[in-house]
């Protein structure tokens, strides 16, 4: 099967709506494709072209084709586009060698949450250009934004089983149909060739809307996490120092990572833009990969106890070097972004950032805060300061305080309450047993193990 293309080190984001890229399907059922046969060529009139008799497949055919012999399986179809067929050959094929058997391979693993097979690009056009664009893993496979694009003049199966009942997306075009609403691209499913070309436990929905927040909007595949990261093989050994996990991703990477917190007034498609020409367009940082989203984390009270969920803007910069100098261009990168915020941040809606690389280096701006949101954060820090100093009374209160004793013992713990007996709270003993202020020393007559209680 056709591997994923190889990231070109610019990325155009100018995306043609809020939140929404296009996602493309790599593989394909296409009987021209020779990655699709056993013998990695497509056959001709002295072979034999055998499909698995129980596989499932619809098998798109743009060509005619001359061939010595031809096995289909139980269920399957042909697409044939306008003049495509068979013919079938008696006899060697002189261009074609001794001939053979040529297997078709089994497409029935191809998986929907696979991110390795999917493609992205902010324009139908950019696909063609192969300016294709870099996402966390969970992004890399159609968010519920996006639309979706299986190629024209092809054919594909692909397993769509996911930890929910449907799969939202945007639009699908399929064999140069698109489907906005879910009711057309339903019914499409049920047809026979909708059969063939998606199967599995989930079904796609086809919502038709696009994100309306300028902020932008949360990709939605976080459900189906694991289920990704089980397709994605990750690096056993990084050369950084602080290997780094974004929100999103199955696997550590060497780079940086800016969380950058924002308010109504930040737009995240005109921010991409704005890293594109300040920053990724220099060529310094053209072989930077950057990828901009918004992403949910859990905040946490004394970095332990969760108490909110937030909204912040996750940008994840990677760089090609290796070794001693992996992550040092993302972390330049990072560091300059962050004068930026410093500088042009309260205009861009930008209300602080930092920075973490897998050097161990960390940065941090506050930008845009006025007298209000000064005396607010002090406030709220005093609030947290005074609430932990209760928390820490409350414990040692409730867990900290005298141990209970039980009773008191007139005898032993009151000395002053007894008649002066001399020798009594001396060193004297009687019978093995000595009374001091402090409490009672005694020798076991049995075992010469000394034991004192207090």
């Amino acid at each position: 099967m056709p591997t994923a293309p190889a990231l070109v080190p610019l990325f155009l984001c100018v995306l043609g709506s809020v939140g929404g890229v296009y996602k493309q399907w790599i593989p394909d059922t296409n009987f021209e494709n020779a990655t699709n046969w056993d013998k990695g060529s497509v056959p001709c009139g002295s072979d034999q072209a055998v499909f698995p008799a129980q596989g499932k497949v619809a098998v798109y055919v743009g060509l005619v084709h001359t061939l010595a012999g031809l096995s289909l399986p139980v269920d399957g179809e042909f697409v044939l586009a306008p003049g495509a067929g068979f013919s079938i050959r008696v006899g060697q094929d002189p261009g074609c060698g001794a001939g053979g058997t040529t297997q078709f391979k089994d497409v029935e693993s191809l998986k929907w949450f696979d991110p390795d097979l999917w493609s992205a690009a902010s324009s139908v056009d950019d696909f063609q250009k192969g300016s294709y664009l870099f996402f966390v893993h969970e992004e890399s496979v159609p968010c519920q934004y996006d639309d979706v694009l299986f190629r024209d003049a092809s054919s594909f199966r692909v397993d769509v089983s996911g930890n929910t009942n449907t799969v939202p997306v945007k639009s699908v075009k399929v064999l140069g149909q698109r489907f906005d609403s879910n009711s057309e691209f339903s019914q499409y499913l049920t047809s026979s060739l909708g059969k063939l070309q998606f199967h599995g436990s989930s079904s796609i929905k086809v919502e038709g809307s696009s994100c309306t927040d300028v902020t932008g909007c949360e990709c939605g595949n976080s459900a189906n996490h694991e289920r990704i990261c089980a397709n994605v093989a990750c690096s056993q050994q990084l050369d950084c120092k602080k290997p780094l996990r974004p929100v999103g991703h199955c696997c550590d990477v060497c780079g940086t990572i800016m969380d950058i917190q924002f308010s109504g007034s930040f737009n995240l498609d005109s921010y991409r833009q704005r890293l594109q020409h300040l920053f990724l367009a220099l060529p310094k940082y053209k072989s930077v990969q950057l990828a901009a989203s918004k992403v949910s984390k859990t905040q946490k009270m004394l970095g332990i106890i969760p108490y909110q969920s937030t909204h912040e803007i996750q940008v994840v910069l990677l760089d090609q070097n290796t070794g001693s100098e992996a992550g040092m261009l993302s972390e330049a990168l990072a560091r300059d972004i962050l004068k930026d915020v410093h500088d042009q941040g309260a205009h861009l809606g930008i209300e602080s950032a930092d920075f973490r690389a897998s050097s161990g280096a960390t940065g941090s701006d506050v930008s845009g805060l006025g007298d209000g949101d000064v005396a607010g954060i002090v406030l709220g820090v005093l609030a947290l300061v005074v609430f932990s100093v209760l928390l820490v009374v409350a414990y040692r209160k409730e867990l900290g305080g005298p141990i209970d004793h039980g009773f008191d013992n007139p005898m032993f713990e009151k000395p002053h309450a007894l008649p002066e007996i001399s020798g009594l709270y001396g060193a004297e003993s009687l019978n093995g047993i000595t009374l001091t202020h402090s409490g009672v020393h005694f020798v076991n007559p049995v075992d010469t193990t000394e034991t004192e209680s207090f």
